[in-house]
């Protein structure tokens, strides 16, 4: 999601004011910093990194400087007391009034904050997407309702919103008309979608989907992020009735204790979310699962991370991007008493590290040998007839090809293996 709000910040700063990005700062007429607050480090991160702008904005006063995304959200006008030369602040509901905010402060001379929430009104004014490679990431829906005890999310990007069927409709058919052929539809819980019909209904995501799939010139179709509270019947059964959905879920569920569960506010128990898995696997057996957890949340025993490291086996996660657990401002779980200790955290986190390491090292290794679709994405920074792509189960391989190969659709032999790397050849070059 930040990714997608980042390409659309440039999109705005190029279609209303004729600028194009640089990567070298002191060339930059304006430098914005699209933020995240889900982490206490990621946030922290930021103002670190705007007191290495200010030399440059003493040395050209007329730099401009704006914070977007999760931070500026949450934090609004104190990030300006905190960093007087920060001209601009806004949410990812505002990222569309970026030319206004920036004309006022020409004008006014004075710091312009709108971390408004909007709804769905950025979506009408952004410009026409326009693509650069063969896969594109568009956004459905914004916002979370859930109101998990740890995450500050619902407070800074506000509550779901769909964006009506048609609107997402017009957006992809424009990315394949321009020769995109894979598409990634992006939510904070993207599966919640519910967008408005033209016959006033709403629909759901697994109708989404499957619409979406009758498209010509859609090679594949991922999506992300998801909830299990979310993961219906229906959308499971997509998966037997779509090939061209992906072979590939990240699933989050934080925790394989119960208990842990309910105090994370998440709406569902291990064996609950374990019952999605099986049904999954029943209709597409060799689709690849990742997953999210917070290790060391407000409480957690020995008994409850060790259930956490049985759910993961279990499973036999691909992947996980796990995390130890950073209390946010404003949200239930920071007034919970932490007295797990730092270093049994980090000791905890190395485990369940170690455990899906270990299970994406035997998947890679089923890998060896066979032949996958790839979808080609980038050249090597240090070869330019290295070129890397991802499998439909979402690893990617790196492989020797040609520039034309770009954005294309190749077969590709798996000829070496690593946790998370693959090498292979390309079948038909």
């Amino acid at each position: 999601m930040n990714e997608y709000d980042s390409g659309k910040m440039a999109d705005v700063l190029r279609a209303y004011e004729g600028m194009e990005q640089t990567d070298a700062p002191e060339e930059a007429d304006v430098i914005l910093f699209n933020t995240c607050s889900v982490r206490e480090k990621a946030q922290e991160k930021v103002f670190s990194d705007l007191g290495r702008m200010r030399p440059l904005k003493m040395a050209n006063p007329n730099l401009l400087i704006g914070v977007g995304g999760c931070v500026a959200s949450q934090e609004g006008g104190t990030i300006v007391k905190r960093a007087p030369y920060v001209d601009m602040v806004f949410g990812p509901q505002t990222l569309h009034r970026l030319p206004q905010l920036l004309a006022a402060r020409r004008t006014s001379g004075q710091p312009q904050v709108d971390i408004s929430f909007p709804e769905i009104e950025k979506f009408d004014h952004l410009p026409q997407p326009q693509a650069t490679a063969g896969s594109a990431l568009v956004s459905i829906m914004e916002g979370c309702s859930k109101y998990c005890s740890f995450c500050v999310v619902p407070y800074t990007r506000g509550e779901e919103v769909s964006r009506p069927f048609v609107d997402v409709l017009r957006e992809v058919q424009s990315l394949l008309a321009q020769g995109v052929v894979e598409i990634t539809l992006l939510g904070q819980n993207v599966n919640a979608w519910c967008g408005a019909m033209e016959d006033g209904e709403n629909g759901d995501f697994a109708f989404l989907v499957q619409a979406l799939a009758t498209l010509e010139g859609l090679q594949r179709l991922r999506f992300m992020t998801s909830h299990p509270k979310e993961m219906s019947s229906r959308l499971i059964a997509t998966y037997a009735s779509t090939p061209k959905l992906s072979s590939h879920l990240h699933l989050p569920v934080q925790s394989g204790s119960d208990r842990i569960l309910a105090a994370m506010k998440r709406g569902y128990t291990a064996l609950e979310y374990k019952s999605i898995i099986r049904k999954l696997r029943a209709v597409r057996p060799d689709i690849m699962l990742t997953s999210d957890f917070i290790i060391g949340f407000p409480g957690e025993t020995e008994r409850d991370f060790e259930a956490t490291l049985a759910l993961a086996a279990e499973v036999d996660f691909d992947a996980a991007y796990s995390f130890i657990y950073s209390p946010r401002p404003g949200t239930p779980a920071a007034n919970m008493p932490d007295e797990v200790p730092a270093e049994v955290k980090a000791e905890r986190l190395q485990r369940l590290q170690n455990r899906v390491t270990a299970q994406a090292q035997v998947h890679a290794q089923n890998l060896l040998g066979s032949v996958q679709k790839v979808l080609v994405e980038r050249a090597s920074r240090k070869d330019t007839q290295e070129w890397a792509g991802r499998l439909d189960n979402s690893r990617i391989v790196n492989f020797t090809g040609t520039p034309d190969m770009a954005g294309q659709m190749v077969d590709v032999k798996i000829t070496e293996v690593w946790a998370y790397t693959l090498r292979g050849e390309c079948v038909a070059c």
